[in-house]
This record gives C-alpha cells, structure tokens and sequence, in this order.
C-alpha cells in the first residue's frame, strides 16, 4: 500500500525557507556582512534621491549576493557531508561558489556607485522631500525594517521558527506598525481609524498568546519594535 504524501502547508514552506535564512544569517559570519551592508545600503538610498528603477536595481543587486552566498554555504554545506576526506573535485566546486559570490559582489559595487554617484554629490537632493508626498511608500519602509529587525533578532536569539513562536513576535511587530502608520497617513477621522486599527493590532497581539505561539513578553517587544520603527521613520521623514 503506498504512503499518502501530505503536501506541505504554504504557511510551513515559508517557515523553512526563513530557517534556512536564519541559519545562514546565525553561521556565516560573510552572510551577516552582506546583511548588513544591504541593510546601510537601503537606508542610505531612502535618504538619497534616487528614483524607483535605481532602486529596483539596488534591490537586485543586494538579492543577487545574499542568494549567491546562501548557495555557496548550500554547497560547502553538501561537500562536507558528501566526503570527509580531501577532494580536488570538492575544492574546485567550493571554489567555483565562492567565485560567483565575488561576481556578484562586485556587480553590486559597481550598480551602487552608479546609482549614489550623482545623487550624493548633490547632498541638498534628497529623497526625505519626496517622502513627505508619500506616505503609503514610507509605509512599506517602515514595514521591511520591522520585518529585517524581527529576523535578525530569531537569528540572535534562536527562539521559535521565522513564522511561530520566538522572540520577538513578528506578527505583533507588523499589526503595530500598520497602526502607528495608518495614524500618521489618515487625514480624514483620524482618531476612528487609528482606533479601529489599534484594534486590530491587539486581537493580532491577543490570539499569537492564546494559541500558545508567543509569551505575552515576546507579544509585547514585538509591538513595541513594530511601533518604535514606524514612529522613528514617520517622525523623521513626515
């Protein structure tokens, strides 16, 4: 009789695919360089003036490295398991990794001196003028900062997975953060759409503990970060 395979949950397969980035954020100390780099990188073209295609191409250039890094640990990773032993086969293949790691950090090099070389040597241009007229793309800033601060701190902490359980909790953290944006964007009832979204954010906060996911602490630092990053942007650039 054959054994049913249960396909896995779509919410599951992101779960592992966050593990696998916070492996490799917690083990390879190059990975966390790459991360922090793109992590200054980004901010500094939010804080430039540069325009929406330089930034897709930033972001290609950043996620051309931090994927070429994940499959070079992917790589050394199943060499190592495959032999213990010298190979030049597995030397040259480790090699031939870490090259295309050295190709796309040089191609990304090469796409941020294109893109910053104008816009910084003009410090009076700034991207914080435009930000000011929208609102909904500081949002989504807000929001990937949030979720950059949550994924570091599991890798740090190594509590729960990227999806459930762990500190802190990223499902609080982004409720929050809608919140404090959503204030800061309604123009019209003001105070009834902050409410109602303040709302939502504490029945988000509320079933994370009663499923048992998170801890109340964990809940709370979630909130505070999501709201803190979303304040700190708003208050700077609105």
């Amino acid at each position: 009789m054959a054994v049913e395979r249960r396909t896995p949950l779509i919410l599951q397969s992101f779960n592992y695919a966050f593990e696998g980035l916070i492996h490799v954020l917690r083990r390879e100390r190059n990975m966390r360089i790459h991360f922090a780099i793109a992590t200054g990188v980004l901010v500094l073209a939010f804080v430039s003036d540069i325009n929406r295609f330089e930034l897709i191409a930033l972001m290609i250039a950043i996620a051309f490295v931090l994927i070429a890094e994940m499959v070079n640990t992917a790589v050394e990773a199943t060499i190592d398991l495959a032999t213990t032993s010298f190979d030049p086969l597995g030397k040259l293949a480790k090699d031939i990794a870490a090259g295309a790691v050295l190709i796309a950090s040089v191609n990304a090099i090469v796409v941020g001196y294109l893109v910053f070389a104008e816009s910084l040597s003009d410090p009076s241009r700034r991207l914080v003028d435009r930000l000011r007229d929208a609102p909904l793309e500081l949002t989504l800033i807000a929001l990937v900062l949030t979720l950059f601060i949550v994924i570091a701190a599991k890798a740090v902490t190594g509590r729960g997975t990227p999806l459930r359980g762990g500190l802190p909790s990223g499902h609080a953290a982004l409720a929050f953060g809608g919140w404090t944006a959503l204030t800061f964007i309604a123009e019209e009832h003001r105070v009834v759409i902050s409410f109602v979204a303040l709302i939502m954010a504490l029945l988000v906060a509320q079933t994370r503990i009663e499923s048992g996911i998170h801890s109340t602490f964990e809940v709370a630092l979630g909130a505070l970060i999501g709201t803190l990053v979303t304040l700190t942007l708003f208050q700077a650039f609105a």
